[in-house]
């Protein structure tokens, strides 16, 4: 018995506690985190089939009903929150023909929050699209639009151009009291312009802006003419311009007798 006591002393002695504990606090974690998984697991296989059941709008789209954005969103699967693809009900929102860029957000328990972001029209490109502030070319119907806007042409894939080139000419004319209200730039790079006054310029290829001076500078000569109105003005070249004219209506004429 003495030598047992003795062998079980020697035992303890030569036992490392520290890693005794440390390994029974180990065990206890990992018992500690299955379970965590098991009832995380059995959470969300109670509440899988959670659904949206509330919708929220922001960003306050003008040309965009509500009714437009719900029923885009409808086209994906709604039926579990867990498994909704944000990315495709972004998808079917930016397909609507005034939505720049949407983002989507799931809220627990039942709620997606949708914020968008509509182009904003700025001219109409080639009869039959639209442009937005950045130069983008996109198709919308125009019947939403209520302010006047420039008509721009131009070969595919110049819209940015087109536009960056009209807002140039557009502050240098205002400044002058003029008002440019369409650009078209050809397969061969020459640009026309239209003023509101009616009068057409063709500026050519090169010396863009030098050319629109020449004809600022020049045009309270080209007014002396008292019988007949400018009507396209010629600046592809190096020095002057060339200048056709038309003749006034008998209404006009009458009015620059009463003048006189």
């Amino acid at each position: 018995m003495k030598q047992f006591l003795e062998t079980l002393n020697h035992l303890k002695q030569r036992i490392d506690w520290s890693l005794v504990f440390g390994l029974g606090f180990f065990l206890f974690i990992v018992i500690l985190l299955a379970q965590s998984f098991v009832a995380v697991s059995n959470w969300m296989a109670s509440d899988k089939n959670s659904q949206i059941k509330q919708v929220t709008v922001l960003g306050l789209p003008e040309h965009t009903s509500e009714q437009q954005i719900l029923a885009a969103i409808r086209k994906a699967d709604l039926s579990s929150f867990f498994e909704l693809d944000v990315n495709e009900v972004q998808k079917q929102v930016v397909e609507l023909p005034w939505v720049a860029s949407a983002s989507i957000r799931k809220q627990w328990p039942d709620t997606l929050k949708v914020y968008v972001v509509e182009h904003v029209p700025v001219a109409i490109w080639n009869d039959d699209q639209l442009l937005n502030n950045y130069g983008e070319a996109f198709q919308a119907p125009k019947s939403s639009i209520k302010e006047s806007l420039p008509s721009l042409f131009g070969p595919e894939g110049s819209e940015q151009e087109a536009w960056q080139t009209f807002q140039q000419f557009h502050e240098l004319f205002y400044i002058n009291n003029f008002k440019l209200i369409s650009l078209a730039l050809s397969e061969r790079f020459s640009w026309q312009l239209w003023l509101d006054n009616g009068i057409k310029l063709n500026l050519g290829r090169e010396e863009k802006a030098q050319r629109v001076q020449r004809f600022i500078d020049l045009y309270p000569y080209m007014l002396k003419r008292k019988d007949a109105e400018v009507d396209v003005v010629d600046l592809r070249y190096d020095t002057g311009l060339a200048v056709s004219w038309k003749p006034l209506s008998s209404q006009q004429l009458q009015q620059q007798k009463s003048k006189a």
